[in-house]
């Protein structure tokens, strides 16, 4: 099995991106608030996944592609949402298919928020390698924890 989630949970806070905020910390606060919305969303749909008993990886949230400087504030933001994800991954020792580094770009997309052609196929070849442990010649990263 291969869990893509949180796309549209981030799509979901993205209002946060576009309200004032006082201080840094205020905005921050904000951020962390819908970072522990989401942890907690994961976290059960992960331990609900595990339980089916099958092989499990797991995919990140793949950058978004505005124009810049949307995309740099996006980008920025979507990694609240990547810390969650990945930190599930490698505390359940899941293999993560990172598609932040897959779709990479612009080509890739077919509007701001979704992969074109390209980047679907791209998405599919690295999952298929991964859930037949083909990797072409490519070594995984390895997390010690």
């Amino acid at each position: 099995m291969v869990v893509s989630v949180g796309g549209n949970d981030a799509l979901g806070h993205a209002s946060i991106l576009a309200e004032r905020a006082g201080s840094v910390a205020e905005a921050v606060g904000r951020l962390a608030d819908a970072r522990a919305s989401f942890a907690a969303v994961y976290d059960r749909m992960m331990e609900a996944a595990l339980r089916l008993g099958i092989p499990t990886a797991v995919c990140t949230v793949y950058d978004a592609n505005y124009p810049e400087p949307q995309r740099r504030l996006v980008t920025t933001a979507l990694t609240v949402f990547n810390d969650v994800i990945t930190r599930a991954a490698f505390s359940r020792k899941l293999p993560l298919i990172d598609l932040r580094l897959i779709c990479s770009e612009p080509a890739d997309y077919a509007n701001p928020i979704e992969p074109s052609t390209r980047g679907g196929e791209k998405i599919a070849a690295a999952i298929a390698a991964q859930v037949t442990n083909e990797s072409s010649g490519r070594r995984p990263s390895s997390i010690w924890i």
